[in-house]
């Protein structure tokens, strides 16, 4: 990871939380009750409330037996993650409904069991403020138990991920999926142990994997269930971004963290909102945040879409496969690998072609063309050498003669050229070969020439070109040297 552009702790704080974030509306974000309220009024979703205690009177007269058998305890104002509780039942459903309360068991994420005393006694420690910001006395949240999505239980098999947007000047700058682990005891906390992933803004699609503890380090996999973790895709993207920006919009906070979680029933739900994210994001991106978050700032954004465009842009890695989707057409670079059928069909070869959009057509070497099996195209080419002299004899008539004579013989040459160079006249054949380029399978008219001291057995010319979108800043494939030493 390049330390280049990270934004730390005081720079986050004198940089962008105190100019564009007003107290008022940090006191808002910071009472979760009132953050789920303004969220409900703007139809924003979010997990909805089975209760919520503000005091010991409440806590007495509130009603235990209306809780459903899963169901998440947090505290109003807490921060971190701490105090907040989710529980399952071990009873299947109707089991639960014939026991009486205090019978009555549930677990945890970390596989701790909790009786009703257990979790009124941390209700309780929630209106004492154990968990709260200030130290002082808090309420107490009962919420709905998400359900995660079922492609993130194939990689994660506890806890509930969470995705983390980092929004400013209401564009998307950087996000990060976080999947819990069984050290951090089914919490999506990196600092507890899970697994924090770099998100490409512009397609959702996982683009690193870290792990702070036990210690530092980049990952491929999941530490639990040995899941491969690059390239995933984050279900709901598009609607992940659309309500991370609109809820900065509503908050009024210039620089805001979006908690969002992905629920199998309902799809993606704000969790939390943060008006002070923590920096981890750019640990999970192996990138800085700094350089973000200045290309954006004091930019005009007319609107939330374009917002998100804007981030889309900036800072999605995948230009290639937006081009691709907006004009139609497959990006590829200066050299691709491809695959070409033989002559009959049969057998598929590897080679490494060279995109030349200054050739009319494609070309194959003699070599490649014996590959293939066309040996007895070159046999009666050779039979037919044309030499240094017959440029100065050779009449259109003759011409077309021996042109007639040769396609006569091999009914593969589609065409001959006569081409006149400074080694004299040679005859180019041109034969029909069947290739895949990018996945796009092209039936393709090419000449066999001598292309043995060249880097490329094959070029591909405009004419095959037609469908395709050359990008020279792509990463092309590089031929392997060759044992003669030609470059």
């Amino acid at each position: 990871m390049s330390y280049k552009g990270i934004l730390g702790m005081n720079s986050r704080n004198l940089n962008y939380i105190r100019p564009y974030n007003p107290k008022k509306r940090v006191q808002l974000v910071d009472n979760k009750l009132e953050t789920k309220n303004l969220l409900k009024k703007h139809d924003l979703p979010t997990p909805s409330y089975y209760g919520v205690i503000k005091n010991i009177r409440e806590f007495e007269t509130f009603d235990f037996n209306k809780l459903p058998r899963n169901f998440v305890i947090k505290p109003n104002r807490g921060f971190g993650g701490g105090g907040i509780l989710v529980l399952k039942s071990k009873d299947k459903k109707e089991v639960f409904k014939k026991k009486e309360l205090k019978e009555k068991e549930w677990v945890d994420n970390g596989g701790e069991i909790f009786s009703f005393k257990d979790f009124r006694a941390h209700i309780l420690d929630i209106l004492d403020g154990k968990f709260s910001l200030s130290s002082l006395p808090d309420t107490a949240l009962i919420e709905r138990k998400i359900i995660p999505d079922k492609e993130f239980l194939k990689i994660c098999n506890v806890g509930v991920p969470d995705i983390r947007v980092i929004v400013f000047n209401k564009v998307p700058v950087m996000a990060m999926l976080r999947l819990p682990t069984i050290r951090s005891r089914g919490r999506a906390n990196l600092a507890a142990g899970a697994v924090g992933l770099g998100i490409d803004i512009g397609n959702g699609t996982t683009s690193s994997a870290v792990l702070k503890m036990p210690r530092r380090q980049i990952v491929e996999t999941h530490p639990d269930t040995n899941k491969e973790l690059i390239s995933l895709q984050v279900p709901g993207w598009q609607r992940i971004l659309e309500i991370a920006v609109e809820a900065q919009n509503i908050t009024k906070l210039g620089f805001l963290g979006v908690d969002i979680v992905i629920d199998r029933k309902f799809g993606p739900q704000i969790l939390e909102l943060n008006a002070r994210p923590g920096l981890e994001i750019q640990l999970a991106n192996l990138e800085g945040l700094a350089y973000r978050l200045e290309r954006v700032k004091g930019l005009k954004i007319a609107s939330l879409s374009k917002g998100i465009r804007v981030g889309e842009e900036l800072f999605g890695g995948d230009i290639e496969r937006r081009v691709e989707d907006v004009s139609g057409k497959e990006v590829v670079g200066l050299s691709e690998e491809i695959e070409i059928l033989d002559r009959k069909g049969d057998r598929k070869t590897k080679v490494l072609a060279k995109i030349d959009t200054g050739a009319d057509s494609t070309s194959i070497s003699k070599e490649l063309a014996r590959k293939l099996g066309f040996k007895n195209v070159l046999k009666l080419i050779d039979e037919y050498a044309l030499d240094e002299e017959l440029d100065k004899k050779l009449t259109s008539k003759e011409e077309l003669r021996i042109k007639k004579e040769v396609m006569v013989k091999e009914p593969d040459i589609e065409e001959l050229h006569v081409v006149k160079s400074s080694h004299g006249l040679t005859l180019r054949p041109y034969v029909y070969i069947v290739y895949y380029l990018s996945g796009e399978k092209k039936k393709s008219l090419v000449n066999i020439t001598n292309r043995k001291e060249m880097k490329y057995s094959m070029i591909i010319g405009k004419k095959d070109l037609k469908n395709f979108l050359v990008d020279p800043s792509k990463k092309s494939v590089q031929p392997k040297p060759k044992k003669n030493g030609t470059k």
